[in-house]
């Protein structure tokens, strides 16, 4: 950054190698000469990534960088559509370019951008829905526009290409599952031995039949030695778990990712944000107007402290459903985290920790379908219809968890999509039924179930049971909100620690030698968590559980040692599934919460069941002490039922949960005991904790998310949450059109700073607004100044007194970038008019008005930040 212009720099201070580093906007390179350069450095994901800066490049059809802003242009006789045809690669280079990895999950290197490509999206702003719709829409116009044969086939393949990706998608999503289910349950068995005549068969694979030879126990191994047979193979077990959990830490730091960013945020990964931060707001900035465009204030240099995230770690579902809602987030999408995070999430879930696979492979599917994407242009170069491939690849995701096609559809539709039409909707069945029927056929578990805790009750329930039912509910719900507050109050304490936030492995270590000494020695906890929730939900008579866990009385005898074991169980798998929550491996938390509830929903059900055997002759249970030894009460049943309702407690899914149980057990006969405890669970959960697990993350991590599916109430206007007018924030044409380009870089060097990376500058004459230029767009067309300390930009559009125009567009013509018509509300609009627009029409910002004349902006991130000041408010209240 030596060579960059003089405007651009800061003189190197003596202790420069102490200071935090600089603001992003330091970094920009605002010369078409030095553009070229950046393809010299190939950042990962690693380095900061404002730096680069670059995200979506859409081709605009016509010779404007946005479409929208011509729009009574037509495509017919355009110089840029031979231009724009010619730059397209083969589908062969789309492949390989898409099996590649990129510095940028969700863009290309600015390296290769030539002249007239377009930056759109920077890191942590947000997507401009409106525009992308509008640039697809004259995509299509322009491939319609032909009307011969090849024109109607080119037209047939566009729209077949969201079918085909569906279905890539949904079976690679399906192919990676099998690889990871795979792997873990075999790493999982060498922590106990290995296949004496395979290594690579896990233990139930090499002894089909029960106990053999072929597998051998570390204690046989070693001889006993040295501390003999039994804390031998319990050394053996901590040692193993305490490296496979270091692995998978070590692989997951490596996706560290340092941002500077001016918008502030907390730490971004899920622990819970223990590092409060608030971003700046407008009015810190207001002593700033008499600062001329070439002094350096000493706020750019104290720039707040970097960000640390790392992609790999945690589930990714808080992530995922913010990249959804429109918010550009680097580095989570990329080649580097899917193939870190599989392989860490092998290593995580074999460690035996308290964790599982479910939460990622939603993130994974994602990454998968984000890649996928690459092999389109109408996909790879819109972020709007890149949304439409993610949303069924995070539905996917789901099936692939829980075996659960409708179940993966709902989720989309009820947690992840921001935006899902019924054509992706549709699209998102058909990746959901394709990555069930691969898994299905590749049988990962030997038992031609797509996932493990599959089972099938045969004896209904009967009506005394509703109020088991019902308590089981209220108790799973209210477990799962404890948990939410307990993961915080963890958080807040544990992780505050200097030597815990600085180095992530130590905690690491420490959950992992924690995990190994409590639950070695607990039957049930030294499972793997998807083994321990089938035999908890599995009915007595189905063959795939365990016998020896002894989860079966035989007689009323046996009843109270089943329930202190299972007891002893709940609390250590409750605490440990509360530290494991946040540490820097991946890891979901759907699983881990259906275990504890299901550890407590199978007390429950055996304490019903020693009711009935201890009082038969009590005429409110009929014939049913009289069915079977152990009466007709299965305690799998409360164990599912209890499983889903914490679930349900941590999430807040709630149709979702029901759908998802009842495919798990393909019975009919329970979908009611089942939504009547979910929706039991939910009422109590809200009423404990108003947030769910990913609502806190969101909150917690300040991202700016905009709910669409929870609106608050509103009492105001929208004169509450807009600044008052600054010299500095608007573009001034009442004198002249012509505008200096220092002074625009000094203005967009304040929107920068502001966290307005995605934000815009109005254009006002006499008062009037006449325009608006967004902020990328006006870093763009800056960037193509070769001498912007002389040069002049025109903001409006003059007569032409030169009859024959250049072919060449001038440089500092910055007219094609301005929106002639930006969104515009009165000053005494209703907040709920506010809220629609930001909402369903995903808005970045608004426009004000008061009496016809120009009164302010305000800006998607403030409004969001004022919904969480009234949320905290009325949550105080």
């Amino acid at each position: 950054m030596a060579d960059a212009p003089s405007y651009d720099s800061v003189p190197p201070s003596r202790d420069s190698h102490l200071s935090v580093p600089s603001s992003p906007t330091y970094r920009r390179q605002h010369s078409r000469r030095y553009r070229g350069h950046s393809g010299s450095e190939v950042p990962d994901e690693t380095t900061s990534l404002l730096r680069p800066r670059s995200h979506v490049r859409i081709h605009s059809p016509l010779d404007t960088p946005r479409g929208y802003l011509s729009r009574n242009q037509s495509f017919a006789g355009t110089s840029h559509g031979a231009r724009y045809h010619n730059r397209h690669e083969s589908w062969g280079q789309r492949l390989i370019q898409a099996l590649s990895d990129r510095p940028d999950p969700m863009a290309e290197s600015k390296g290769s951008l030539l002249a007239d490509d377009r930056i759109w999206y920077d890191q942590f702003t947000s997507t401009d829905w409106v525009h992308d719709s509008i640039a697809d829409a004259y995509r299509l116009k322009q491939l319609r526009s032909r009307k011969d044969f090849w024109g109607r086939l080119i037209v047939l393949f566009d729209s077949a290409q969201g079918w085909i990706l569906s279905a890539v998608v949904g079976v690679l999503v399906a192919l990676l599952a099998y690889c990871v289910d795979v792997a873990e349950t075999t790493i999982f068995d060498y922590k106990d031995g290995y296949c004496a005549r395979a290594w690579y068969l896990r233990e139930k694979r090499c002894c089909p039949h029960g106990p053999c030879t072929d597998w051998r126990s570390w204690s046989e191994v070693l001889g006993g030695h040295p501390f003999g047979d039994t804390w031998t193979e319990y050394g053996v077990y901590i040692i193993a778990v305490l490296v496979l959990s270091i692995l998978a830490c070590l692989l997951t730091l490596t996706t560290k990712t340092v941002v500077p960013s001016a918008y502030r945020m907390s730490t971004l990964d899920e622990n819970l944000a223990a590092d409060y931060s608030q971003p700046p707001d407008d009015h810190d900035h207001d002593e700033d107007e008499d600062i001329s465009p070439r002094e350096i204030r000493p706020q750019f240099i104290d720039s707040p402290p970097p960000m640390v995230y790392y992609s790999a770690a945690g589930s990714g579902v808080a992530e995922v459903r913010v990249i959804l809602s429109g918010f550009v987030l680097h580095g989570f999408l990329g080649v580097k985290t899917l193939i870190i995070k599989s392989v860490g999430l092998i290593l995580s879930v074999a460690s035996g920790l308290s964790l599982g696979k479910e939460g990622p492979y939603v993130h994974i599917a994602t990454c998968i379908g984000n890649i996928c994407c690459r092999l389109f242009s109408k996909y790879d170069r819109n972020d709007a219809k890149r949304r439409e491939v993610l949303s069924a690849a995070a539905a996917a995701g789901v099936v692939v968890a829980f075996g659960a096609p409708l179940g993966g559809v709902l989720f989309g539709l009820e947690e992840v999509a921001y935006y899902f039409p019924a054509k992706t909707l549709f699209r998102t069945f058909f990746c959901c039924i394709v990555a069930a029927l691969s898994l299905k056929f590749l049988n990962p578990y030997g038992t031609h179930k797509i996932v493990m805790f599959e089972v099938r009750y045969k004896i209904d329930w009967e009506w005394f049971e509703l109020v088991g039912f019902i308590l089981v509910g209220i108790l799973g719900g209210a477990a799962g909100a404890l948990f939410i507050k307990a993961s915080r109050r963890w958080a807040l304490s544990f992780r505050k620690w200097p030597v815990i936030k600085k180095y992530p492995l130590v905690e690491v270590v420490l959950v992992a030698l924690v995990t190994g000494l409590t639950g070695y020695w607990n039957t049930l906890t030294k499972l793997p968590v998807a083994k321990l929730l089938l035999n908890l939900a599995a009915p007595c008579e189905d063959d795939s559980r365990d016998d020896e866990l002894g989860l079966c009385p035989s007689n009323i005898d046996e009843i109270p040692s089943i329930i202190r074991n299972l007891l002893a169980a709940f609390v250590i798998k409750g605490f440990l599934t509360t530290i494991t929550f946040g540490i820097k491996v991946p890891a979901g938390i759907y699983v881990p919460s259906m275990v504890v509830g299901g550890l407590m929903g199978r007390i429950i059900g055996h304490f019903v069941q020693w009711i009935v055997l201890r009082f038969p002759h009590w005429s409110i249970w009929g014939s049913c002490p009289l069915l079977q030894e152990s009466t007709c009460v299965q305690p799998g049943v409360y164990g599912l039922i209890a499983a889903g309702s914490t679930m349900c407690g941590v999430t807040r899914l709630s149709v979702t949960l029901a759908v998802i149980l009842f495919e798990l057990t393909g019975s009919l006969d329970y979908v009611l005991p089942f939504s009547l405890a979910i929706l039991v669970a939910k009422w109590t959960a809200d009423a404990i904790e108003p947030l769910s697990i990913y609502d806190l993350l969101t909150n917690m991590n300040a991202y700016p998310y905009l709910d669409n599916k929870h609106k608050p109430m509103f009492t105001s206007e929208l004169a509450d949450i807009v600044p008052r007018v600054r010299h500095e924030r608007v573009i001034d044409i009442t004198d002249s059109p012509l505008v200096p380009a220092t002074k625009l870089r000094y203005q967009l060097e304040i929107l920068h700073r502001a966290g307005e990376l995605d934000g815009g500058l109005p254009i006002i004459r006499n008062g009037i607004l006449v325009g608006l230029i967004p902020a990328p767009d006006l870093e763009y067309a800056l960037d193509n100044i070769e001498d912007e300390s002389s040069s002049h930009c025109l903001m409006a559009n003059v007569p032409s007194i030169d009859e024959d125009e250049s072919p060449e567009r001038d440089p500092t013509d910055f007219t094609p970038y301005i929106d002639p018509a930006p969104v515009a509300l009165d000053i005494k609009s209703p907040m709920d008019l506010v809220y629609e627009l930001f909402a369903k029409l995903g808005l970045r910002y608004i426009c004000v008005l008061k009496d016809g004349r120009y009164a302010g902006m305000t800006h998607k991130k403030r409004f969001v930040k004022y919904i969480r000041e009234l949320e905290e408010k009325e949550h105080d209240m």
